[in-house]
């Protein structure tokens, strides 16, 4: 596929004269690990209650054991950089696949609680890595003026391997007439519904080892065949000397990268890597995955029996799909910033609503119910939610992770981000089936004001990174 992007590069830029297939179908099969971190954080959604049940848990435990694989995802977003650093990025999706296989196998056959934790965040570890590695080597092989578009991937396959995870739950339990009744081999749903995912790990294994390396990689290796083979045959380069010296312009080869480089001289890091960090606590502190994880024990909870919570779930899921798919399409037309600003006010609204509609909630005991009009009030709002999370914050947050750092800092700042988005994920999983025993008014309504400070943050902080290359972003951090 042949598209003229530059019919006249000058000669101060390498120049893009192509965009072939090549660089499509490679960032595709690397954000199949993006497919695998959304199939690995949802599947316990189908499975929670069965599992709460098995295994006789609070609702302390209920919820650490649904957000113990974030403990994996912090520590394997955190070690993903300087591994990525040392030894490419394409071992550590193998590494993350290996990962990805063994923790659906032991979860589905886990013997007691604690193991099953283990399996988890072993799990974890895996999701960690790809968080890290699928938007860097997706921004370091992509055209500047497809970058946005090509970075969405990763949102794309994540909300792809949520909705695949759901469906499956579902239909899992569908065919044993419930997630905690026995279906093959004497085996309960729920053991199969995590067992499932080891299908697309060793697929994305396989697509693993046939991706060329990072040009920058290679370059900041001394590759510099490799480099241009890679930078030729894949991201349309035009003049690919001019390119390579680009990119060693802003790579200190001679010094290994360490996270003494994201120091700063103001509050322990530079400023960039502060933005970085913030983008993802916030993306995770508006409460997207409550819905992801709990929705179909919520949905339930309102009067709603457990395959039709399940099948609401699957819907939702599908719209996080659709509006994903509006993201990408607009993403580098209208820039970043902007996107995000409107997807705060959205997500404020939407998260008020619920709040509001909780309010109206009658509780008895354990019990929770809402009546007409508040309950379809509420299924609306937290598909609003959705929409408006799926087309900007979503995806958004992992295009600016995987472009907005310098080249010599980029794998370690994006490790320390999406580490915090773990932790910040971990804390938002685990303090809701607390904040629900509160009220359901006050979890949402705290979700709201996250929303509301994400406006503020956006709107004082976060620059406009649309069409700059990533040798440009030296400057950008530098302003920041």
């Amino acid at each position: 596929m042949t598209d003229n992007l530059s019919s006249s590069p000058t000669p101060s830029s390498p120049g893009v004269s192509r965009l072939n297939a090549r660089v499509i179908g490679i960032c595709v099969a690397a954000a199949l690990g993006g497919f695998l971190f959304g199939f690995d954080t949802a599947v316990i959604n189908g499975a929670v209650d069965a599992l709460s049940d098995h295994y006789s848990l609070n609702a302390f435990l209920k919820g650490f054991a649904v957000s113990s694989a974030l403990i994996g995802c912090a520590l394997g977003a955190w070690f993903a950089g300087p591994v990525a650093n040392r030894m490419g990025r394409v071992p550590v999706m193998l590494i993350a696949a290996v990962l990805f296989v063994v923790s659906a196998l032991g979860s589905g056959l886990a013997f007691h609680i604690i193991d099953f934790i283990i399996w988890r965040v072993i799990g974890g570890l895996g999701v960690g890595a790809a968080s890290v590695i699928a938007p860097a080597y997706i921004a370091e092989v992509s055209p500047a003026s497809v970058r946005g578009r090509l970075g969405s991937l990763q949102q794309l396959a994540i909300v792809t391997g949520i909705f695949v995870a759901l469906l499956s739950d579902s239909w899992f339990a569908g065919i044993a007439g419930g997630a905690a009744e026995t279906l093959w081999m004497g085996l309960a749903a729920w053991r199969w519904m995590f067992m499932a995912e080891a299908v697309p790990a060793v697929i994305y294994g396989l697509f693993a080892f046939r991706l060329p390396e990072s040009p920058r990689f290679l370059v900041a290796r001394g590759d510099y065949d490799k480099a241009s083979q890679v930078l030729y045959d894949f991201t349309g380069i035009v003049n690919v000397n001019l390119k390579i010296e680009e990119i060693r312009a802003t790579i200190d080869s001679e010094k290994r990268e360490s996270f003494r480089d994201l120091l700063g001289p103001r509050l322990g890091l530079k400023p960039i890597v502060w933005i970085g960090i913030m983008l993802s606590v916030f993306q995770q502190f508006v409460g997207i995955n409550v819905i992801f994880y709990y929705s179909t024990t919520l949905w339930r909870t309102i009067g709603f029996q457990e395959s039709d919570a399940l099948k609401i779930t699957v819907i939702t899921s599908v719209t996080n799909i659709v509006v994903t798919i509006v993201a990408i399409l607009l993403v580098d037309k209208v820039g970043r910033r902007p996107m995000l600003l409107v997807g705060s006010v959205f997500m404020t609204l939407s998260l008020g609503l619920m709040a509001l509609a909780f309010s109206f909630a009658t509780v008895h005991g354990d019990e929770v119910t809402l009546d007409a009009p508040w309950a379809p009030i509420a299924l609306v709002a937290a598909n609003l939610f959705v929409v408006a999370f799926g087309a900007t914050w979503g995806p958004l947050v992992w295009v600016l992770l995987g472009e907005m750092f310098p080249n010599r800092i980029r794998a370690g700042a994006l490790a320390v981000a999406a580490a915090a988005q773990w932790v910040a994920n971990f804390f938002i999983s685990t303090t809701f089936p607390v904040f629900s025993d509160i009220g359901l008014t006050f979890a949402y309504g705290f979700y709201a004001v996250c929303a509301l400070a994400s406006l503020v943050f956006v709107f004082l902080k976060v620059p406009e990174t649309k069409g700059k290359e990533l040798e440009d972003m030296e400057n950008l951090a530098v302003e920041r």
